[in-house]
């Protein structure tokens, strides 16, 4: 039986294979930029605190290419009819569905997206789901529900990571 190649003919793919896979070429986008994800195993937002580290889902619900403009002073997000779609699809119970705001898949704060029609409080940073089409595709971080009384600590929502990489990509609008 003939050999197909010789065994300097081996050392020299594996070589070419490993630089490569080495050189990124296989893996994730590393300046993704702004993304707010969902959590790893659907964390409840009651049990996020007590978690010193949160898993993120694979995919974003949406990132900074699903991302019109970000008003810095009002913290409105303007989406893309696609990503306002994926929003508006999410399944959201009256307890809550945790999120995780991040930059370049590094965690930065996290949230909950909320039902409008719970009678849970929360205390933490909300995006309340949207009940209809909307005209507009804008979402809100917001602080506390069903109002900022029920909110306690920092606002992390003026981040200088996040402000930078949605400046960086020129969706930042209204700066504080």
């Amino acid at each position: 039986m003939k050999k197909l190649f010789s065994h300097a003919d081996v050392k020299l793919i594996t070589a070419i294979a490993c630089l490569f896979l080495m050189s990124g070429a296989c893996s994730a986008p590393k300046h993704e930029g702004f993304a707010i994800y969902l959590t790893k195993g659907d964390v409840p937002p009651a049990q996020m605190e007590a978690l010193s580290h949160i898993d993120i889902a694979e995919q974003p619900v949406f990132a900074t290419d699903d991302i019109i403009s970000y008003n810095a002073g009002t913290h409105e997000i303007t989406l893309t009819e696609d990503a306002y779609k994926r929003v508006c699809s999410l399944e959201v119970p009256v307890r809550g569905r945790s999120f995780v705001v991040c930059v370049d898949r590094n965690p930065i704060y996290r949230g909950a997206f909320w039902n409008p029609v719970s009678s849970m409080s929360f205390n933490g940073v909300t995006i309340m789901k949207p009940l209809g089409s909307g005209d507009s595709k804008t979402i809100k971080l917001e602080l506390g529900y069903p109002s900022p009384s029920f909110y306690g600590g920092e606002d992390p929502r003026d981040s200088t990571e996040v402000l930078a990489a949605l400046q960086r990509a020129g969706k930042l609008t209204d700066m504080p």
